[in-house]
């Protein structure tokens, strides 16, 4: 190991951080999960040539990498351990080209998704993906898990808006994938197959994003409350059911309503109550506002109607709140599936099925929009005790049962890759095993995440 250091020292001097402060950083994302011991070394890249000689020397070594962006996942992707290097791109976060004509924007991945926005703004340009993270997480690291966000249901996911990427694989090569044209099918789509990779497969240090012109007129938002769940799932199915498309749609159970009502000082709802809260824009948000308002009262639901931005601002800071009433509350292992959108009440039911046969409370929040929701599963102490993995193995199987996936957003990382075989089968696991092997022969970048070892 310290022949390792002496090599990164050598070619990189001061980029190279052994201090106390950074090996335990590196060693955690926004998960809570920790790996067991600090690394070898945090690696402060500046530059692709920064990148490309630290896998030249890990590649000669045969020591692990593991890139890390603002440490921001939720899936322990990112996590490094002893004998590892954590290759840090935070610091490459320069939008190096924005091109109007072609709604395109070339960034390096260090820089953070509100940042890009905040930048793109005065060009009449905005980046669609706008995860719950946005002003703390990376675009890199957003590739890496293939993020979605609150307005995914209308605008798409990361994959829906990257057209290349400049990519340093294992033994130090930089290439580039894609194209800067809207359309291209040459050969097999690697910048698809990289995004949402978990830098399993090479360190993304380029990316040509796609843009969007700025959304004219003006947002509408409402909420509509319902008795129960089930009821506020089933209403959310019916708005999509309609054909209005609202910008974003998300769901709060009653636990999860309570909680953030409880840290923001508010009356306490109803007790059993879920929510949804809409926002519609564009040219016709009113217009579109007032077609989800009818569909949710025909559902059952109490909507209310914003007045104005300031009134939208204070029903959305509920939903924003969720994720720190829940730490209130105890440690969270805050989980994500997907399912169909017509499969939501079935998930939602579920959810309560599971939360009786273990004897949990399951606070549940979802992008109702798109079918995406993020269970919480709150307990004390720093270990995810068995009994809760229990209730997460039934509730990944329940989502995968119902046409669902493991994960909408978060990523597999470590805490979900020993599932990961139970929804792709046997032979896909094996296949896409088989492409690891391809990118990164000796296996060292970011080894044991996504995938374990067949048993």
């Amino acid at each position: 190991m310290s022949d390792v250091l002496t090599l990164l020292r050598d070619a990189l001097g001061e980029r190279i951080d052994t201090s106390d402060a950074a090996l335990d950083e590196a060693r955690a994302d926004k998960s809570g999960h920790r790996a067991a011991s600090r690394p070898l070394a945090v690696v402060h890249a500046r530059s692709v040539a920064d990148v490309q000689e630290t896998l030249r020397i890990a590649a000669a070594t045969g020591t692990p990498v593991v890139t890390r962006g603002a440490g921001t996942g939720l899936a322990g992707g990112a996590n490094t351990g002893a004998g590892e290097i954590a290759l840090s791109v935070r610091g490459m976060d320069r939008v190096l080209e924005v091109r109007a004509d072609d709604l395109l924007a070339v960034v390096e991945p260090g820089i953070l998704n509100a940042d890009l926005n905040r930048a793109l703004a005065p060009h009449g340009l905005w980046w669609a993906p706008d995860p719950a993270s946005r002003e703390i997480s990376t675009v890199g690291g957003n590739i890496a898990t293939g993020a979605g966000g609150l307005l995914c249901a209308k605008y798409g996911v990361v994959r829906d808006a990257v057209l290349a990427l400049d990519v340093v694989l294992a033994d130090g090569t930089l290439i580039s994938t894609g194209h800067r044209s809207v359309k291209g099918v040459t050969g097999y789509d690697l910048t698809a197959l990289l995004i949402g990779s978990e830098g399993t497969l090479g360190v993304v240090v380029g990316a040509t994003l796609k843009l969007r012109r700025l959304v004219p007129g003006q947002t509408r938002t409402l909420t509509a409350t319902f008795p129960g769940v089930r009821a506020a799932a089933a209403g959310s199915a019916a708005v999509t059911a309609s054909g209005v498309q609202p910008a974003i749609m998300e769901l709060m159970d009653a636990a999860s309503l309570a909680a953030s009502h409880a840290l923001l000082g508010l009356p306490a709802p109803t007790p059993g109550a879920a929510q949804l809260t809409v926002q519609t824009d564009g040219p016709d948000a009113v217009g579109e506002q007032a077609a989800i308002a009818d569909v949710l009262t025909r559902s059952g639901g109490v909507v209310r109607l914003a007045a104005d931005a300031a009134e939208a601002e204070r029903l959305w800071a509920v939903r924003r709140s969720m994720h720190p009433a829940m730490e209130r509350l105890g440690t969270t292992l805050i989980e994500d599936v997907s399912v169909p959108r017509s499969a939501l009440p079935a998930m939602f039911d579920e959810i309560a099925r599971i939360e009786r046969e273990f004897g949990l409370a399951i606070p549940t929040v979802c992008h109702a929009g798109d079918g995406n929701l993020h269970p919480n599963f709150i307990f004390d102490g720093d270990d995810v005790p068995d009994h809760v993995w229990d209730a997460a193995d039934a509730l990944f199987r329940a989502a995968i049962a119902l046409g669902g996936t493991l994960t909408g957003e978060h990523g597999i990382g470590v805490l979900k890759r020993r599932w990961l075989a139970d929804e792709l089968g046997e032979t896909q696991w094996r296949l896409q095993r088989g492409i690891k092997a391809v990118f990164d022969p000796s296996g060292i970048l970011n080894p044991g995440k996504v995938f374990v070892h067949s048993s």
